[in-house]
């Protein structure tokens, strides 16, 4: 079971940023699979440390983007990567915390922590860069 579906509105315009974003959503359903098998708790911390990574060098590339384009809503936007490399931590202590990890609530956690950002953020910055 796929945890987030690639959709077309994901994409903000930035070939390179939207080829993140799709990878990123893989990284968290495999996350998200991983989580589904028994024993997981340490393969799952080894994803969420990569998908930590990750988000946290496709961040840097977006405020690159939205300084260079003198972006209106930068320093909120860049709350918000704050916010959500915060919430990837507190996940991450979440799992440590547990003897078995529940893999409906793992991914209900990533699941919303992804599409809030998108369809907010990422979605005003795509508005930014179209209209």
């Amino acid at each position: 079971m796929t945890l987030i579906e690639w959709q077309d509105e994901f994409k903000i315009g930035i070939d390179e940023v939207d080829f993140e974003h799709q990878e990123l959503i893989g990284l968290i359903n495999d996350s998200y699979l991983e989580a589904k098998k028994e024993d997981s708790i340490m393969a799952v911390m080894d994803f969420l440390g990569e998908i930590f990574e990750r988000i946290s060098a496709h961040f840097a590339l977006e405020e690159k983007v939205m300084k260079e384009l003198d972006y209106d809503q930068f320093e909120d936007h860049k709350e918000d990567h704050e916010r959500l490399l915060d919430s990837i931590r507190d996940i991450m202590d979440e799992c440590m915390d547990v003897p078995a990890l529940d893999e409906e609530k793992f991914g209900q956690h990533l699941k919303e922590w992804f599409s809030r950002h998108f369809s907010t953020k990422d979605a005003r910055m795509h508005h930014f860069l179209h209209h």
